[in-house]
């Protein structure tokens, strides 16, 4: 007998292909509740036809949080347990009994595994913990993009891990983005002092290539006397270095990865850009360094600023390169059948190893 009541909700618009999946991930809850934001096609019918509760709602301007705040609004007040679940994001079977077996009363959250995206074999990628389970009372979502759950209960506020809960992401990858930065806009302007805002719109401001406003709102992050998170700095002086790369100034990006490595040297992702950095520039000496301290890095640090490229082939192959070019044959030549183990099936990379291979020593014909 379940010994809590848990709702699934989300919000959703024009997700009709994803319906079928998601009922059948979501089918060990008590309750489905969905507020649909204005589709199109046949989501709400397919979602009601399958059980769930499906309110439509009209949200103008558009905010995230408005949006799963309504969600929320529809869960009945006797439910224990709520999990905010997009269309998108699909729960491994036998999330339920996990999530109760974890849970006590006295929590008013929990956390488990999210995967963001996958290798080419298919196999996680980027993980992260997520943190979208909360109990049904305390809670509300702020911020208009990149929302976050607000607890303002007369309990202490406490999580719970999840151990074997693991939730899985398959984005619409047609899905444009483009409301992502204004909303980012108007919620750094809601809230100037929260870093992580802002440290999100200066990374959006990269990925619209707008590199001037992403240095400078970069830079307001790191003076912000909340930025202290180690691992965010880092990130943040990463993407300030990727910016002035665009820009073709190389000698200040390189400066400023020398920054993200003093500002956390406990991860791999700013050695990674800095042997990056070092092959674009020939800097063979410089690229082996920061290889050598990057593969020596055994551990991800397991928050959403991982970056996959750091953890797969990639450190190898530069490595492999380098060492070629310092006539480190030897070593180069186990850094290239490191890269091929880890993608056979690159030309490329064989062709490296085949080309290294020449120039390893040869035992003398008896």
């Amino acid at each position: 007998m379940n010994k809590y009541k848990i709702c699934v909700y989300a919000i959703c618009k024009n997700e009709e292909q994803f319906v079928d999946r998601w009922m059948d991930a979501v089918s060990e809850a008590d309750l489905v509740v969905v507020a649909d934001t204005g589709s199109t096609d046949k989501t709400v019918e397919k979602l009601r036809e399958r059980g769930a509760e499906v309110y439509t709602e009209s949200i103008s301007p558009w905010r995230f949080d408005t949006a799963r705040n309504l969600a929320m609004d529809h869960i009945p007040e006797d439910m224990d347990i709520c999990i905010s679940n997009d269309l998108d994001e699909i729960f491994e079977p036998g999330w339920r009994q996990k999530l109760e077996d974890a849970w006590q009363p006295c929590y008013t959250r929990a956390r488990y595994l999210f995967t963001w995206s996958y290798n080419a074999d298919g196999t996680p990628g980027k993980q992260f913990a997520m943190e979208k389970i909360h109990r049904r009372h305390g809670f509300r979502w702020v911020h208009p993009v990149h929302e976050v759950l607000m607890y303002d209960g007369e309990d202490k506020d406490m999580t719970v891990w999840v151990p074997g809960m693991v939730l899985n992401h398959y984005p619409d990858l047609n899905k444009p983005r483009t409301q992502y930065l204004p909303l980012l806009e108007l919620s750094t302007a809601e809230n100037p002092q929260d870093d992580r805002t802002m440290f999100w719109l200066g990374r959006e401001y990269f990925y619209h290539k707008e590199y001037d406003k992403s240095i400078h709102t970069l830079q307001k992050h790191l003076e912000l006397p909340s930025a202290q998170w180690d691992e965010e700095r880092c990130a943040s002086m990463r993407f300030i270095a990727k910016c002035y790369e665009a820009k073709g100034d190389l000698a200040q990006a390189k400066i400023w990865l020398y920054k993200a490595v003093a500002a956390c040297p406990r991860v791999r992702e700013p050695y990674h850009q800095m042997a990056r950095l070092g092959y674009l520039q020939g800097d063979w000496p410089l690229t082996f360094l920061m290889t050598e301290k990057g593969l020596s890095i055994t551990e991800k640090s397991g928050s959403y600023l991982a970056e996959p490229e750091s953890w797969g082939y990639s450190f190898y192959d530069l490595g492999a390169i380098c060492t070629y070019r310092l006539g480190l044959y030897e070593k180069s030549y186990a850094y290239a059948k490191e890269a091929c183990k880890l993608v056979p099936n690159d030309t490329r990379l064989k062709q490296n190893l085949e080309l290294i291979a020449l120039k390893q020593p040869r035992p003398e014909q008896e």
